[in-house]
């Protein structure tokens, strides 16, 4: 056949008037347009998913999650009672630390419940909080107020049995505490934490005070509000309560933690109540908490 016959698969090589497929490799060397774009989109498709893999599991924010309870822990420190709820076998060691954690309220009936004491008057800190309160007669059986003072630690503790509690002895060293009842006072719109209760280091226990009704309107020279949350120890225990919103007008009952003198009081106006502002106060401070009745 001539040359120009050849079929279209021979690629048009023609030798001697003989049709033959062409060995020259022009067309694997330069490829057309659509086959040009074919070879790079496969790996193109497979490398976009390859960085989207890594971008997930770096994007996805599940540790900062749990750190969002623990947002709650400082709710949790800012409590409005002092007196804490307890069980019977709740031990020291087992409660918060700090002047916040010093009044407890036992249930009733810990007299026969579980919860071991060591110790006579001091005792061991992994002794049962309210049975010891037993065993020392601050409370009976059927539960109340403890203040708890936490003492230094002591190098033996010795059994007893008082008041149907019997205690262990421990010969070894251990940290220990003290526990008293809690006084109810009954206060007029002039008692200061000043004169009932001053703070005394390393911190002090003051009564539960009733504060009658009406001392929102007695007059600052009568019955002074020097600062905001925490107070100057000269000012009036039952209109600082109205002013921390911790009683209404109508009074209520108040628990009074004493504190460490501080250098500068700011006044406010809160609850109907204008606190005074001050600075280089003597003596102490104290806080205020609400009851629950």
């Amino acid at each position: 056949r001539p040359c120009s016959q050849c079929p279209p698969s021979y690629g048009g090589g023609c030798r001697n008037n003989l049709c033959y497929k062409d060995p020259q490799r022009s067309e694997t060397e330069d490829m057309n347009e659509v086959e040009k774009p074919q070879v790079p989109l496969s790996p193109r498709t497979t490398s976009k998913p390859v960085p989207n893999l890594p971008k997930k599991p770096a994007s996805k924010p599940s540790t900062p999650k749990p750190a969002s309870p623990r947002t709650t822990s400082p709710k949790s420190q800012s409590n409005p009672y002092l007196a804490h709820n307890i069980k019977c076998e709740t031990k020291l060691r087992d409660k918060c630390k700090g002047v916040t954690c010093n009044r407890h309220k036992c249930p009733a009936f810990c007299l026969y419940k579980k919860g071991q004491v060591w110790g006579t008057g001091t005792y061991d800190a992994q002794s049962s909080i309210c049975r010891a309160a037993i065993h020392a007669g601050v409370i009976g059986n059927g539960g109340g107020l403890v203040d708890v003072t936490r003492t230094d630690k002591s190098p033996f503790f010795v059994r007893s049995t008082k008041n149907g509690v019997e205690s262990l002895s421990k010969s070894k060293s251990g940290n220990s505490f003290v526990v008293a009842k809690v006084e109810e006072l009954t206060a007029d719109c002039y008692t200061t934490v000043a004169e009932i209760c001053p703070f005394k280091r390393p911190y002090s226990h003051c009564p539960r005070v009733s504060c009658p009704a009406n001392c929102k309107s007695q007059p600052s020279y009568w019955s002074p509000v020097i600062g905001n949350n925490i107070y100057a120890d000269i000012s009036s225990i039952c209109k600082a309560a109205v002013h921390a919103g911790v009683i209404k007008a109508d009074g209520g009952f108040v628990d009074v933690l004493p504190l460490e003198r501080k250098k500068s009081y700011t006044g406010v106006l809160k609850n109907g109540v204008q606190s005074e502002s001050k600075s280089n106060t003597e003596g102490g401070s104290f806080r205020l908490f609400a009851v629950k009745m």
